[in-house]
């Protein structure tokens, strides 16, 4: 039986879902799969490439306007809506809807009696109204939903349906990484892949590098040029010279193999991260990580074994343990070993099938 997936997906950018469904796509494209792609364009899924994948494009970015922003993503959501209509006599055909913001299309592909399955990459619940109620509406649409993480689904009304699926790495990335304990540890470089979002910790990274002269400080920001340097002369931003600052880039491989530490510092009381993608790039790389102590992505790291649990807020707590990673050359092999153990457990493979599972079965 011929195995058709349509896939929509809002913003093509290289931040954490995007980089996922390329994962998955491939690896569905791969198993025999035709998918037809409806998607942005300039992102990490611009590279996707296959015999049976046909894509279709439209131009998305966010605006700094709220208002604009919105504006945008209604004109988008009626756009793939009446995309969507075009599969209407397509009998043999499966909306795989990625995160959950191309409504749009999820409620067309529901009217024509399609089977609609949602790969749901945020948590709706710890973020605005509008959010909430896109995740009502899929809870109520969706044939089947596929989480990231036990943490994201036990906010979910609905448990039928349900399945968790932690994400995974493509051989192609974790190829290019080169674990060296010794080597890193002797690179005192901390690393923080980040955005311009209020709640991703920039201002907080940028904190600990002056407090902390004696290591390098490695950030990068997921926007362009132009937005990082307005954003650094509206917010007063200087760097310190321990600071390196880099734009978005298509292959952050190379900062992870010169890198001996990495952060992630989401504010937990802003919002709440599910998974914890550059979590697992650094652990697959051997680098000790410190993440927030709450959400998806807490539950991928063993406070003391393979990283450590800290809020973004204390200060202290991270200058403190940072110093101690970066100077006890013991630990730090310790932590990097189990680092690259946990990462192990999330094999692309089985990640392949059982969201081939949710969307066939």
């Amino acid at each position: 039986m011929k195995r058709h997936i349509v896939c929509f997906h809002l913003l093509n950018d290289f931040s954490g879902s995007p980089k996922v469904l390329h994962n998955v796509l491939e690896g569905l494209l791969n198993d025999g799969c035709e998918i037809d792609l409806i998607t942005s364009r300039g992102g990490v899924l611009d590279s996707l490439a296959g015999d049976r994948l046909m894509r279709r494009s439209y131009r998305y970015a966010f605006s700094s306007s709220p208002a604009v922003t919105m504006l945008r993503y209604t004109v988008i959501q009626v756009l793939t809506f009446f995309m969507a209509l075009r599969y209407m006599f397509r009998r043999d055909v499966i909306f795989y809807i990625n995160t959950i913001l191309p409504v749009g299309p999820a409620l067309a592909g529901r009217l024509m009696g399609k089977r609609v399955v949602y790969h749901y990459h945020e948590n709706a619940f710890v973020k605005s109204r509008f959010y909430i109620t896109l995740a009502r509406i899929m809870e109520r649409i969706a044939h089947h939903i596929i989480c990231v993480s036990s943490y994201q689904a036990s906010f979910l009304e609905r448990k039928h349906g349900v399945s968790v699926v932690p994400n995974a790495l493509s051989s192609k990335f974790t190829d290019r990484l080169h674990p060296a304990p010794m080597e890193a540890f002797d690179r005192k470089t901390v690393l923080m892949l980040s955005s311009l979002k209020a709640y991703k910790g920039t201002r907080e990274f940028l904190q600990l590098a002056r407090l902390l002269p004696e290591f390098k400080f490695v950030l990068v920001i997921n926007d362009t040029p132009e937005a990082i340097a307005q954003w650094m002369e509206k917010e007063h931003i200087t760097l310190t010279e321990n600071v390196t600052l880099h734009p978005r880039t298509s292959d952050v491989t190379s900062l992870y193999n010169s890198a001996s530490l990495v952060l992630n510092l989401s504010d937990p009381s802003l919002f709440i991260e599910t998974f914890g993608l550059t979590a697992l790039e650094a652990m697959s790389c051997g680098l000790p990580v410190i993440v927030p102590p709450v959400g998806g992505i807490a539950e991928m790291v063993t406070d003391g074994v393979n990283g450590y649990h800290i809020d973004c807020k204390d200060t202290d707590r991270l200058v403190e343990t940072i110093s101690l990673i970066l100077t006890d050359r013991e630990l730090y092999q310790s932590l990097s070993r189990e680092a690259l153990a946990v990462s192990r457990r999330f094999n692309r493979d089985a990640m392949i099938k059982n969201i081939s599972s949710g969307l066939f079965n």
